[in-house]
Parts: structure tokens; C-alpha cells; sequence
């Protein structure tokens, strides 16, 4: 199975050339290599790598951005993609909506953890309950009335390190939190407003419509 190592996350952020916010709380502060060296592709010849990038690089790009920030594998997304196709709307809103709901997603954004992929080892762990029953799917997809929690023993150990824990803390509308006890609710679906407005939707259409 594929997985993201400690060491690989700030070289898919330098490859990608914009932060992928990977590592939490770093990606904030004057560490992440992005503030300090700026947007420089890895590797040795980094700085003297200025290919012309083609129209495919663009949708390859724009695919592997959304891809990464999500944290799915290939199968995972060309999966999305073809899901998105099945249901009424626009195939690109329902692709960003469907990366929304991800199980994962719904516990970085309501800020009961530090990242998405420290979202998923919370939950491969089995350290949330979704609805008073314990899940380890990261790719569930949250329904309206759904609610969430950290398990309290677990809790306890960040000491209020989470970002819930941040006083100015803001979580989507479509989310309800109770900060106290680490837990969120689904009050309605996302929109396409609460997604990532970084990711270029259309070129990513444009990459699966070769």
C-alpha cells in the first residue's frame, strides 16, 4: 500500500511548487522550507530545472495537487472522478464535494487533528467513533447527521496541542463542534464554497477527458 513518509512531505510540496500543508502546524510557521528557499523543486539541479511545461504537465499537475492534498491513492481518485460522473451536477463540484466528505477530511477540517494524514492515523487506529461506533475507514463519506468524536482517552494526551483547541479556530458552517468534547456533527452536505478553491477543477476534467 502506498503511503507518504515523514521525510517525502516537504519534497511533494517543493515538487508541486505551493504548499500542500502536510505537516500541520510547520506548514504555518517560518520552517516549511516554501518561506525559507521558496517554491524549488528537489533534488540537486532544483534551482537550473526550467522546462516548458506542456498542456498535459498542467493537468498532471493540477491532478497530482488535489490528489496530495486529499492524501488518496491513483485507483482512489480515478474512482471519484468516475463517481462524480454518475451523480446530477457538474462533474468537477461533485468531485470536490465527494474529497470533502471523506471521513479524514471532516476530522482535520473540524480541527481534531494536526493534519489530514495525521487524520488518518487517528483513524486507522480506531481512535474516532462515528456515531458511538468505532471506524477505521479514512475514505468513509459522512452523511448529514452523522456525528463524530475523539475517543477521550486519547484526548487527553495532546494536552490542547489540537487545532480545535486555538481560541480563533474557525470550522465550516456545514459542520457543528464541540470543542469540549472533541466531537463534530454534519448539519448539512458541503457546497463547493467549502472547498479547496487552490485546485484547478477544470484542468483536472481535462486530464481524465484525454
Amino acid at each position: 500500500m502506498s503511503r507518504i513518509t515523514l521525510n517525502s512531505k516537504c519534497r511533494l510540496c517543493r515538487a508541486q511548487g505551493t504548499k500542500l500543508y502536510l505537516k500541520g502546524e510547520r506548514c504555518f510557521s517560518p520552517k516549511c522550507p516554501i518561506e525559507k528557499k521558496g517554491a524549488v523543486p528537489p533534488g540537486m539541479h532544483g534551482v537550473k530545472r526550467r522546462s516548458r511545461v506542456t498542456d498535459f504537465g498542467l493537468q498532471l499537475k493540477a491532478k497530482q495537487q488535489a490528489k496530495r492534498i486529499y492524501g488518496v491513492n491513483e485507483t482512489q481518485f480515478r474512482n471519484y472522478f468516475l463517481k462524480a460522473k454518475t451523480l446530477a451536477g457538474l462533474v468537477g463540484d461533485n468531485l470536490l464535494i465527494l474529497l470533502e466528505r471523506r471521513l479524514d477530511n471532516l476530522v482535520y477540517i473540524s480541527g481534531l487533528s494536526l493534519s489530514r494524514i495525521h487524520a488518518k492515523q487517528l483513524i486507522s487506529h480506531r481512535h474516532f467513533f462515528v456515531n458511538g461506533k468505532k471506524l477505521n475507514v479514512s475514505s468513509y463519506l459522512v452523511k448529514i447527521g452523522d456525528e463524530i468524536s475523539l475517543d477521550k482517552k486519547i484526548s487527553k494526551l495532546f494536552g490542547g496541542s489540537l487545532r480545535a483547541d486555538q481560541k480563533d479556530y474557525k470550522t465550516p458552517d456545514w459542520l457543528s463542534i464541540d470543542k469540549k468534547n472533541y466531537s463534530a456533527k454534519v448539519l448539512a452536505l458541503p457546497s463547493l464554497s467549502h472547498t479547496n478553491q487552490d485546485i484547478d477543477i477544470n484542468l483536472i476534467i481535462e486530464y481524465y477527458s484525454r
